[in-house]
């Protein structure tokens, strides 16, 4: 693309991975301290905000890039980051480690946390630097705003309200002691398996289309999405969840009932 700064977009992207880098390591060594590496889960979305606002400070301050353009992108990060975090950070207070990282850790050899280090803090740390490089571009592409930017605002919102509501159903739902052992298959999870997974989907596709000003930022950034959407239904998102629930009463049902992914209504006689 003519005029845009490939140079200066290879730079921000190493300002943003040293503040993504920081947050994992202090969160790392908080996890080490006390033996509970579940608190990787809250610092994800911190990671991306950090990396998008550290990497604005630096673009505002060469002046590129348009304002409103990078106003919106660093916003809706921030927004959809710590979101996220409030609730991961709530929803394991005071709670034992993750089984998920117990496991992990039990086939590692060595120092098991510097194999969490290894395997979990600095892998997450490549990934929130890789999927984030749209907003990357976003911020330093010169173009205003165009169609594709407020198609992406609005499918940010739809993401952002899948999955903000879906673990505000599934957080009252566990709330109440009477659905102990049950599958919860109301609301949104009666029309999807994973209204969560399927809002982060949708909100870094709206956050790609920012970067769809020029057809070669689109094909530089558009891996970001793809690994995001690889990572919710083929990796530790929906893959893993589903196996680990596979044995609960009730789940094949559900399971036969129900969207696995993209939102859809019910059946109403599933085999």
């Amino acid at each position: 693309m003519s005029g845009f700064p490939w140079a200066d977009f290879g730079a921000g992207v190493g300002v943003s991975a040293g503040g993504v880098l920081a947050v994992m390591l202090v969160t790392f060594a908080l996890g080490a301290s006390r033996g509970r590496h579940r608190y990787v889960d809250a610092a994800w979305g911190t990671a991306f905000s950090v990396g998008a606002v550290v990497s604005f400070a630096v673009v505002a301050s060469e002046g590129d890039g348009n304002r409103v353009r990078q106003y919106l992108a660093v916003a809706l990060t921030v927004i959809w980051g710590m979101r996220l975090t409030l609730h991961m950070a709530h929803r394991g207070w005071g709670k034992a480690e993750d089984p998920r990282y117990e496991k992990m850790l039990a086939k590692g050899s060595g120092n098991p946390h510097l194999h969490a280090l290894w395997k979990v803090y600095l892998l997450q740390a490549a990934l929130v630097v890789l999927v984030s490089l749209p907003v990357q571009a976003a911020l330093y592409l010169p173009a205003g705003p165009d169609a594709a930017m407020y198609v992406g605002c609005a499918l940010w919102l739809l993401g952002l309200f899948f999955e903000a509501v879906g673990d505000r159903q599934l957080v009252v739902f566990k709330a109440d002691p009477a659905n102990k052992g049950r599958i919860m298959d109301r609301g949104l999870w009666s029309w999807t398996r994973h209204p969560n997974y399927f809002g982060d989907f949708c909100v870094w596709w709206g956050l790609f289309l920012f970067a769809c000003g020029s057809w070669q930022t689109a094909a530089a950034t558009v891996v970001s999405p793809v690994v995001m959407s690889l990572l919710l239904t083929r990796g530790s998102g929906k893959r893993l969840l589903e196996r680990h629930m596979a044995d609960r009463p009730g789940f094949a049902a559900y399971a036969a009932r129900t969207s696995g992914f993209f939102p859809l209504p019910p059946k109403r006689h599933a085999a």
